[in-house]
């Protein structure tokens, strides 16, 4: 591969990630690991043990990515979490 072909990739690469968002969930005093853990899993369509990761990330950390993607996508799941009480924002 040429260098202009790397750098076209690389800057195709660059334009993708450009577009992805972030749904951020953030720690809170109210919810239960369990409920947290359970959202993430209808919700972000997460694996039982990465909705439990995640939340003990939020736990410890006070904050987490749990989802990556366009914001169309993004959007009406942010909502559902948000509905579920749980804090979370759009990045």
């Amino acid at each position: 591969m040429s260098t202009k072909e790397r750098l076209l990739e690389s800057l195709q690469v660059e334009e993708l990630e450009k577009h992805l968002n972030e749904i951020v969930l953030f720690n809170d005093e109210v919810n239960t690991f369990d409920h947290v853990i359970q959202t993430l899993i209808e919700v972000c369509d997460h694996s039982p043990e990465q909705a439990e990761q995640c939340s003990l990330i939020v736990h410890h950390n006070g904050k987490c990515t749990v989802k990556t993607g366009e914001y169309d996508d993004l959007k009406p799941r942010c909502t559902r979490l948000l509905q579920a009480g749980l804090s979370a924002e759009i990045v």
